[in-house]
């Protein structure tokens, strides 16, 4: 049956090649947005555990869901393939929903998702695992959204979040996860929300390193980093800026609807918070009224530039953090976020390989436009925020 089926396909545009005399090779569909070579729906049909489809460049109108799979959709050619939603309202959730199974979506634009429930996703992720690399997403209700499945996993990197729709009330999150086993993400960019998170999460195991989550200097997000049920967290070595129209003057909340799990720890270090309002935000908030039990809170090396409180909102370990002003940075205003050369903050922080019983040294910092550009070893000083440079 599976050979027939790759046979057969081979006359839509089916490229494999055996991987030894005895087995084949997982195969590679190649569809395009006209259905030429094959149709996107055809490809999943056919395509078996382990197999890739490719799309060719232009733009996927149709909706798709794909069940129990363990596949990768790749997008090929000169420009990123677009899953435009055209910005209309459709009974759909999603524009593709992902339903258990293993998935690898790589080089795809996710535009204009938007559902009858308003909360139309780009891509919607219902249990399974996810892996998602050099993927875009721009003008959806959610950019991603993750639901309750506690065994799921998400692994995001190298992506980009942004343009989040411009509806009072709406609160869209660029990124939507829910209750899920693990969330990570690495090298990736958040910007221009719109009255909603940048990223919430109520995931078991958060891991949040080396990313640009920054607002806009005007940006009107809310929360740029919400750990709605705790958990363990890790973040580390990003950039994590509030613009001046924010609706809630809070960077970083933690447990701000209560506790969901049995550990509960938070790691922040190595981080750049920026407040670009003249009024103080809190760069780092947890809700201890909602977290009932022992929460430990560990903030190493951040740096916190512009009016805000750190210290006096949190208990736990604090070492390293320093204030700095918008001119102590090499320049601001085109994102030149390190510090200078000579600057009295260079080298000023702790020793951060064993935290709690925790390395939090950081081992990367984020490259533009979406990267992670990886730091040399063995460095013995270390200067507070994202940059080491």
């Amino acid at each position: 049956m599976r050979a027939w089926g790759r046979a057969a396909a081979a006359a839509l545009g089916l490229a494999w090649a055996a991987a030894g005399s005895s087995a084949l090779a997982a195969a590679t569909f190649v569809v395009g947005p006209q259905g030429m070579p094959m149709a996107l729906q055809d490809a999943v049909q056919l395509a078996q555990d382990g197999d890739t489809i490719e799309l060719l460049s232009g733009e996927y109108r149709s909706t798709l869901l794909v069940e129990g799979r363990r596949l990768t959709l790749r997008g090929v050619g000169g420009k990123t393939p677009v899953i435009d939603g055209e910005a209309k309202v459709r009974e759909a959730k999603a524009l593709w929903t992902l339903r258990g199974g293993a998935i690898t979506l790589d080089n795809l634009e996710f535009r204009g998702a938007r559902s009858s429930d308003g909360g139309g996703a780009g891509v919607r992720q219902e249990g399974g695992s996810l892996t998602v690399t050099r993927c875009a997403f721009y003008d959806n209700e959610y950019g991603l959204q993750a639901t309750n499945v506690e065994s799921a996993e998400l692994r995001i990197s190298g992506s980009v979040f942004g343009a989040a729709p411009k509806v009072v009330g709406g609160l869209y999150h660029l990124l939507n996860v829910g209750r899920i086993g693990k969330l990570e993400i690495t090298g990736s960019r958040f910007q221009q929300g719109f009255e909603g998170h940048l990223i919430k999460s109520r995931a078991k195991e958060t891991l949040i390193a080396y990313n640009f989550i920054h607002d806009g200097v005007r940006g009107r997000a809310s929360y740029e980093i919400e750990l709605a049920n705790a958990g363990l967290a890790t973040v580390i070595g990003n950039v994590i800026a509030q613009g001046t129209e924010a609706g809630n003057r809070v960077l970083v909340a933690y447990g701000s609807e209560g506790r969901a799990w049995d550990k509960n720890e938070l790691y922040v270090a190595h981080n750049t918070f920026i407040n670009y309002g003249w009024s103080p935000a809190w760069f780092l908030r947890v809700f201890t009224d909602r977290l009932p039990g022992q929460v430990q809170v560990h903030a190493i090396n951040n740096l916190l530039v512009g009016p805000g409180l750190f210290w006096p909102a949190v208990t736990g370990h604090l070492e390293g953090n320093r204030h700095a002003t918008g001119g102590m940075l090499r320049d601001i205003w085109t994102y030149g976020l390190e510090l200078p050369a000579g600057s009295v903050w260079r080298g000023s922080g702790v020793d951060p390989h064993d935290i709690n019983g925790h390395d939090l040294t950081p081992a990367g910092e984020f490259e533009w436009p979406a990267n992670v550009r990886a730091l040399a070893p063995g460095r013995s000083q270390w200067s507070p925020g994202a940059f080491q440079r």
